[in-house]
């Protein structure tokens, strides 16, 4: 099997300096159906993928998704873990020396709500009535309580756009944080807030794309909040240059992804969450049993890497 030399790709740093002009677009005009592009870059060629997120589905979902964007936070981004089913990226980006590095979610999105992004918020800790924000985003699907399964615009079908959370500890599970709900939830009489688990509400900037076409419970796990505007002309050529680079690395190797990809073990939740930032220790010290104990997890990074190059709105 040849070697392929990583393309170095320097990591998207705290971004102080990105522009927020494009946040008063966004207040002054929305749609049910905001669309964005995702520019991937993979040996040397672009592909530009257009998705059309749904406000009905998973409306909290959308906008933290949008805000993000409209941050630059994607931009300089990986493809962290590729399998026949998902293409899973927005948390990791390749150092200087070709390993793959978490991207510090918490640290990056304080500066740049610093440097005047905006960030909504949906999930808080309760700090004895005040409630401080965590930076996640509520989790708009049914083993979260959300009841709107059945009149869902997208599922998981070839091509649908999901938000990602990782998996925690048990001791995770134990830890619970006020959300604001789109409905009253389950058991909760209609109620705007709840508290419920951490471990259902922790998503942050991890999302996949969806590449299967069987059946899956994953609709009661994980909010599904897009679908790609055209899979066939603007993803399959990407995934159509991943099936033939796998097959030129080892001709007599029918297409597998284990030709295109190796496993590396990634151990998770290191910076999760805001007790890696001293001011909030004493605070968040409910989550370091999450940060100290990880999980480790084997991700299938494509040797040659698939570039997140940016992700634009080019509808709000």
């Amino acid at each position: 099997m040849k070697k392929r030399n990583i393309r170095r790709f320097a990591a998207v740093t705290l971004a102080a300096g990105l522009s927020v002009g494009a946040l008063a677009m966004f207040a002054g005009c929305t749609s049910s159906e905001p669309e964005v592009t995702i520019t991937y870059e993979f040996d040397g060629t672009e592909y530009e993928v257009e998705y059309v997120l749904s406000r009905s589905d998973a409306p909290k979902t959308v906008q933290h998704f949008i805000e993000l964007a409209d941050a630059g936070y994607y931009d300089g981004t990986c493809i962290h873990d590729y399998t026949s089913t998902a293409l899973y990226g927005g948390g990791y980006y390749m150092n200087e020396q070709n390993e793959l590095t978490e991207k510090d979610y918490f640290a990056v999105v304080r500066e740049l709500e610093k440097a005047g992004n905006e960030f909504t918020q949906s999930v808080f800790f309760n700090n004895n009535g005040t409630k401080v924000p965590l930076y996640t985003v509520y989790g708009e699907f049914s083993d979260n309580g959300v009841q709107n399964e059945g009149n869902r615009v997208n599922t998981h079908s070839k091509g649908a756009l999901v938000m990602y959370y990782t998996d925690k500890l048990a001791s995770a599970k134990n830890v619970e944080v006020t959300v604001e709900r789109n409905d009253g939830g389950d058991n909760n009489d209609g109620a705007s807030e709840q508290e419920i688990p951490y471990s259902t509400n922790s998503a942050t900037s991890l999302f996949y794309t969806y590449l299967n076409t069987s059946a899956t419970s994953l609709d009661r796990q994980y909010a599904v909040f897009g679908k790609t505007k055209d899979y066939d002309g603007q993803l399959q050529p990407l995934l159509d240059a991943i099936a033939a680079s796998s097959s030129a690395d080892d001709e007599n190797t029918e297409e597998d992804e284990s030709v295109f990809t190796e496993d590396v073990e990634m151990r998770l939740d290191t910076l999760d969450h805001m007790g890696t930032v001293d001011v909030f220790a004493d605070i968040y010290n409910e989550f370091e049993s999450v940060r100290k104990g990880g999980k480790v997890e084997t991700f299938h990074v494509p040797k040659e890497p698939i570039l997140v190059k940016s992700v634009k709105v080019t509808k709000y």
